[in-house]
């Protein structure tokens, strides 16, 4: 049976692969990510089709930033859809932008703290203000769940600190950066193991090149969740 704390990234070259893999692991995952990179691959058109004929729940992952009005509009078409999360980035007037363009919808607004494939050396490139990467993953979650979002993306590694927040109670954490024991860090820096994510307070985990790269998708996938608490 699925689980759906597990959020399966498909994160695959177009949509013909993402429903290629979704028939592999079949009612093993209930919850699927589709991002950017299946954008132009017809990743709404696969959304669509795993919500509506496979009912299963999907994550929009688009980290949208723009000036409010774009942002409301863009939200408020994809609000159509009746998918279950998107993410916008966690600057508070992009929440606020984007709760309004999901009003009177069920999709739940998510935003993005600090990627998980940064570190403080990133920032200083960046021109990110000085500061431990925890506190400001942390105020940044703060002011976005203050804004009105409804969860956060952030790394396993803040998960513990940012549900610790009063402004966290009965909101979402979702975490991406989370790699099975022995598997490949990528080009993720600030990871955790699915146990440890969920441990620290994380409502769902995000996994996929440790999945979809596996030579039994369907298999790595139950070994996770043999292994959630």
């Amino acid at each position: 049976m699925s689980d759906d704390r597990l959020i399966v990234a498909l994160d695959v070259p177009d949509a013909l692969a993402g429903l290629a893999l979704a028939e592999k692991l079949g009612d093993a995952v209930s919850f699927y990510k589709i991002g950017l990179g299946m954008l132009t691959g017809g990743g709404l058109g696969l959304a669509n089709e795993l919500k509506q004929e496979h009912d299963k729940r999907i994550f929009l992952d688009m980290k949208l930033f723009d000036i409010g009005a774009t942002v409301e509009n863009a939200v408020r078409g994809l609000a159509q859809f009746d998918l279950d999360f998107l993410t916008v980035h966690g600057d508070p007037n992009v929440v606020r932008a984007a709760k309004e363009g999901a009003s009177g919808k069920d999709l739940k607004i998510l935003a993005v703290t600090i990627l998980t494939s940064l570190d403080r050396a990133d920032l200083d490139a960046n021109l990110i203000k000085p500061g431990a990467m925890q506190d400001l993953v942390t105020e940044r979650a703060k002011r976005a769940l203050a804004a009105g979002a409804d969860g956060v993306i952030a790394s396993p590694q803040e998960a513990a600190v940012i549900r610790a927040l009063p402004e966290a109670k009965g909101r979402l954490i979702v975490t991406p950066g989370v790699r099975p024991t022995g598997s490949d860090a990528g080009d993720q820096k600030r990871i955790a193991t699915p146990a440890k994510a969920i441990t620290n307070g994380a409502d769902h985990i995000v996994v996929g090149r440790p999945i979809w790269q596996a030579p039994d998708p369907r298999q790595a996938t139950q070994a996770i969740l043999a292994c959630l608490p």
